[in-house]
């Protein structure tokens, strides 16, 4: 199975699967008709075939690149065309008269429904001469030669970083010393194992030349040392004939007529009993791991291997079992960036004149600390005028430059050796991130939605679209290709940026196969087409934005703007779009929504615009729509007719109440942030239960206190009820959140909660006056945000034993006075994030050791005005958390003067020396404002700091 759209075949995926449907008996079509429609699927099948054949090409030539191009615009002109036509069908009347009137309304249907095949026959007969002009053509220009056809001889790129004077390198000291450090520290039993560490990156990071680097600082240090590179496509015999050839030296060996098994069993009987260092260079798949280790014995002279790839999970493979040696390369610092640059540009660091330092910062933001990219501008720019206007001329050139200079050929192929090693659906969902603006945080699950509803995702191996669609997410992190941000408890990515040279690549591509339209930067010279397919207007950085009269866009799929413009175009133009995102956080004139009902195809429909207090009532004309995100407006009444999407998945508001009839809305998996106050019936409240399908619920409680008693516990009741039914279902995820107090008392007795419950979270002014019991019951959850007053060592304990627990955040107003909170070394196996937050922490925590063995973040409280004695104030343990990466005190200010606070920190930065190197620590203030002078009165305005402030301290 494959994807209902991608770059390489257009539209072709679903629309085959639409054609295979109209030829079904379910649709009644004219014999004309249905003749058309088999001749196009014929001919659209031989198409699809050698397109995705053509998609293995790496670089096809210009007439190759025509065809393509042709076959692609065809595919998704027809269909538009038989989406048209389909829902002219689906289109008819579903009530049911009677007698005379049900007569007259058959007739006018038999009517309609032949003037709307004679019209779609007519549409068909001219796509089908244009299919026929495209198979004619390309057979005439024998395009289909090109598969067949000898590739340019290859450049091995890496040879310079393999040469390059250690003179003219920068930064590389720290990494290099702590890679020599992985390779060579020995450990008790382990000690004369061999040793395999990883060095991971994209490309144009320096992970050969930093390997070169290490390879050369231990020359000597071993018995034997060998250096290869493996490539994309590894040449087995090759790569270990070079090995022996290394191995010994100057003696000959006649090994040409050896099979590879041979070759392996040579080289493990000469390394046996050795000390040996081998780097294996630039390893694009596991596979080509298990075999070439099978050349190196395990037990051997505290040996060591080095690797270089640009997978992520390639890395974590070929590296040792015992020791996770994976070292993530990092782009150079802004000051060795400088360096490099200055250095390669003008000879020397202060050797830039003062016109051009402001050009070089921006060409230095756009290489993002990528040594390859900093090198090859750098040089380019050597042999220029040192003029400002020259300078400009390139920094605002660099995306075209990339594509056509000839001194910019060596970065291009390099970051196209990992585009090209992208499988078909991972292109396609990387060349869609060019709609977004450099340096903008895309959000995953906005993404991944976005790709469903373009059709990129294949739902395969038991997973649904969006499980599917964030594999492909992680799989482009795997890879390199985007850089993630917001890493959270669980190792998953928040969000992803694009590095700006990946993001020149993608844009380059994508504007070539007019597979995205952008107008952004005023300096970028964009291509333009005729017919558009996917829009993206950026008016933050081109405020007067102006869409060409002669551009198509009823046949956009996708539109996406950012920021506000007065000559946007109108949406009831774009009749094919299926996804709309409107990120404009002003002001948007609410007419510009009143045509929405028009777009019959949407799919998608994003609106961060403040100002949108309300929607149009035909909202719910929008049969196809999956996912509608109103969390940035001030929406809080959706339209009654929203309950007729039946194929809505995703419903993200911001604080809306919930809607009448909600039973109707069956296709819901998440239903995040609905209200319930006292406007909500009961009725509504019951049909909350029976959305069979819903795995995240996101409710925010809007009871008043005034309530009485009686209204209270029919509406407890009932969503208790409603809770329990989706517990039995397919609820996995659950937040509950106030504005107000409100009690959630009904939930320590009568809620039963899902078995498979993965995530619990509160966000209210309400605490458990004890730890519910049914968290003990729930083998899966993994994410628990509670408040119980007060904490005790009993609470701690029944956390402590849950098994899958990954994260905890305990608040709470007080601890038991005078009780340690001692977590045991049986509790809290799995846990790697731990926040308590709590204003009087009694004697505070205390970690024996062996607990808590995967912690990796942990914050705690200390109150400046109650603490004892500064003496050893970061003793609780600490030193028995192995795995603690980030530590956050929190100095809690209430009823503390000044000097207590800052004592306190002093106390902690000081404590903080006796840590771990690899530790991070961050000192913050909570109550700031409730900070007393000494003697007299809390601080006024002017002397309050920011509330919450942060002193990082390390890391």
């Amino acid at each position: 199975m494959e994807a209902v759209a991608c770059v390489s075949c257009g539209a072709l995926g679903s629309l085959l699967r639409k054609l295979g449907a109209l030829l079904s008996d379910e649709f009644k079509l004219l014999t004309t008709v249905k003749g058309g429609i088999m001749f196009l699927q014929a001919e659209l099948e031989s198409m699809h075939a050698f397109l995705k054949k053509m998609s293995e090409v790496e670089d096809p030539d210009e007439q190759s690149r025509c065809s393509l191009k042709e076959l692609r615009e065809l595919s998704y002109d027809i269909e538009d065309v038989i989406d048209s036509f389909m829902l002219s069908l689906g289109g008819e009347s579903s009530s049911n008269p009677r007698g005379f009137v049900r007569f007259v309304g058959s007739c006018m249907d038999l009517l309609a429904n032949a003037m709307t095949h004679h019209r779609f026959a007519k549409k068909i007969k001219v796509l089908k001469r244009r299919a026929i002009e495209a198979s004619s053509r390309r057979a005439r220009y024998m395009v289909d030669d090109v598969v067949s056809r000898s590739s340019r001889p290859n450049i091995d790129t890496r040879l310079p970083a393999l040469y390059t004077e250690m003179t003219r390198l920068v930064g590389i000291d720290g990494p290099r010393d702590k890679l020599i450090k992985l390779l060579t520290k020995r450990d008790g039993a382990l000690a004369q194992q061999l040793k395999v560490v990883s060095i991971v990156g994209f490309g144009g990071l320096g992970k050969t030349t930093l390997a070169n680097q290490v390879y050369q600082n231990l020359e000597g240090q071993f018995e034997y040392q060998v250096f290869v590179s493996v490539s994309q496509k590894p040449d087995m015999k090759k790569i270990f004939r070079n090995i022996l050839s290394q191995i010994f030296r100057q003696e000959s060996v006649s090994n040409e007529a050896w099979d590879e098994q041979q070759l392996v069993k040579t080289i493990r009987q000469f390394l046996k009993d050795k000390r040996y260092l081998i780097v294996i260079d630039d390893i694009w798949r596991k596979s080509a791991w298990r075999v070439i280790k099978c050349a190196f014995p395990e037990n051997s002279c505290s040996s060591g291997i080095l690797i270089t790839t640009r997978i992520i999970a390639v890395a974590k493979y070929c590296s040792s079992q015992h020791h996770d040696h994976v070292y993530q390369i990092k782009p150079l610092s802004a000051t060795h960036s400088k360096s490099l640059f200055f250095k390669r540009a003008f000879g020397s660091e202060d050797g830039c004149p003062l016109q051009l330092r402001d050009v070089s910062d921006g060409i230095l933001k756009k290489c993002g600390g990528l040594p390859l990219a900093i090198i090859t501008l750098a040089s380019l720019l050597a042999n220029k005028a040192s003029t400002r206007e020259e300078w400009l001329r390139i920094h605002n050139s660099i995306g075209s430059t990339l594509e056509k200079d000839s001194d910019m050929e060596e970065m291009k192929n390099i970051l196209f050796l990992s585009y090209n090693d992208l499988p078909y659906h991972l292109k396609t969902c990387l060349l869609y991130l060019s709609v977004f603006p450099e340096d903008y945080e895309i959000k995953r699950d906005q993404l991944v939605r976005r790709w469903i509803a373009e059709g990129f995702i294949i739902a395969e191996g038991g997973l649904d679209l969006e499980e599917a669609g964030e594999c492909y997410f992680n799989d482009l992190i795997n890879r390199n290709m985007i850089q993630p941000v917001g890493i959270q408890y669980d190792g998953r990515a928040d969000a992803c940026r694009v590095h700006d040279m990946i993001l020149d690549l993608i844009i380059s591509k994508s504007l070539e196969d007019n597979f995205v339209t952008l107008f952004c930067d005023p300096n970028q010279k964009l291509l333009q087409h005729d017919k558009v397919r996917r829009l993206s207007l950026n008016y933050h950085a081109r405020e007067h934005t102006v869409v060409s009269p002669n551009m198509i866009v009823s046949h956009v799929r996708s539109l996406t703007i950012f920021g506000l413009a007065e000559n946007m175009p109108p949406l009831s133009k774009f009749q094919s779009l299926r996804v709309l995102d409107l990120e404009n956080r002003e002001v948007l004139e609410h007419n510009y929504l009143k045509h929405i009902s028009r777009l019959s195809q949407l799919r998608y429909l994003r609106l961060n615009v403040r100002k949108i207090t309300s929607l149009p009532e035909q909202l719910g004309g929008l049969q196809h729509l999956q996912t509608l995100d109103l969390r940035w407006t001030r929406v809080k009444e959706l339209p009654a007719s929203i309950v007729q999407l039946q194929k809505l998945a995703c419903l993200l508001v911001n604080s809306a109440e919930l809607p009448e009839g909600i039973q109707s809305m069956q296709a819901l998996r998440e239903l995040s942030e609905i209200e319930i106050n006292q406007n909500t019936s009961l009725s509504s409240l019951q049909e909350l239960g029976s959305l069979t399908k819903l795995r995240i619920l996101e409710l925010n409680l809007n009871w008043h206190i005034s309530d009485t008693d009686c209204v209270m516990n029919a509406y407890e009741y009932n969503l208790v009820m409603s809770l329990c039914k989706l517990g039995m279902l397919n609820l996995r995820s659950i937040h509950i959140q106030s504005y107000h107090s409100c009690s959630l008392d009904f939930l320590l007795d009568s809620w039963v909660p899902p078995r498979l419950l993965q995530r619990f979270e509160m966000s209210i002014h309400y605490y458990f006056p004890i730890i519910p019991k049914w968290l003990g019951s729930l083998d899966y959850l993994s994410y628990l945000d509670i408040n119980v007053n007060p904490v005790d060592v009993e609470a701690l304990k029944i956390l402590g034993d849950m098994p899958s627990l990954s994260f905890l955040w305990i608040s709470s107003r007080t601890a038991r006075p005078k009780e340690r909170l001692v977590i045991s070394r049986n509790g809290f196996r799995c846990l790697r994030e731990f926040y308590f937050t709590c204003w009087e922490s009694g004697e505070g925590l205390m970690f024996e050791a062996g607990a808590v063995p995967e912690l990796e973040k942990l914050r705690v409280p200390f109150n400046a005005h109650d603490v004892c004695s500064l003496h050893g104030v970061l003793d609780f343990g600490i030193q028995n958390l192995y795995s603690l990466k980030h530590l956050h005190v929190e100095i809690v200010c209430y009823g503390a003067k000044i000097r207590e606070v800052e004592t306190l920190e002093d106390a902690v930065r000081n404590a903080a020396v006796s840590l771990s190197d690899e530790l991070a620590l961050e000192v913050s203030r909570w109550n700031e404002e409730e900070i007393m002078k000494d003697g007299e009165h809390k601080l006024t305005e002017e002397e309050v700091q920011e509330p919450g402030r942060v002193f990082i301290l390390r890391g």
